[in-house]
């Protein structure tokens, strides 16, 4: 009996490890060596957002926040930074909105601006990258990007109207 107990013990360490291993590759996937001689293009001003016009994105159950991409918002640029505006509501109906940038080569995620409601942005001091796991405390970028942004969590998906109809999906 003691041997059936070390051999399931075994087996579901191993299994758990390689379901571990399994689960962590797709992160690691977006994480490939910096060129360095990429240069990101200047982001252009904010534009305006409609709050009422926006692609859900499907948060986890855990998020009580709605978050919405504005389609109109969206930019593929020769670089490979996808921009768009991302607006979120509570339960409350207060509305924020941040214009960001997602650099699928590298899984990271760059804030330019804020609005709140009223839709005046604020500029960013110092925008600087951060990992998709750094996107604290919404995990919105990373679900951006998985859902419609990064094609094959590598690259920029190829259009946006091909981000657009993931996001209708």
């Amino acid at each position: 009996m003691l041997d059936k107990r070390r051999i399931a013990r075994w087996c579901a360490h191993t299994l758990l490890g390689t379901l571990a291993l399994v689960l962590t590759m797709p992160i690691q996937a977006q994480v490939g060596p910096d060129d360095p001689d990429w240069k990101e293009s200047n982001a252009p001003t904010p534009p305006a957002f409609n709050a009422d016009k926006l692609l859900p994105l499907d948060m986890p159950p855990y998020v009580t926040l709605k978050v919405g991409i504005d389609p109109a918002t969206l930019a593929i640029t020769p670089d490979g930074i996808v921009r768009y505006v991302v607006v979120t509501r509570n339960t409350s109906g207060s509305v924020n909105a941040m214009y960001e940038g997602i650099r699928c080569a590298t899984g990271e995620v760059k804030t330019y601006a804020r609005a709140s409601g009223t839709g005046v942005w604020s500029m960013v001091a110092e925008p600087t990258w951060r990992d998709f796991t750094d996107n604290l405390p919404s995990k919105h970028a990373w679900v951006f990007a998985r859902q419609a942004a990064c094609d094959g969590r590598a690259t920029a998906a190829s259009s946006t109207a091909d981000i657009i109809k993931a996001l209708k999906k």
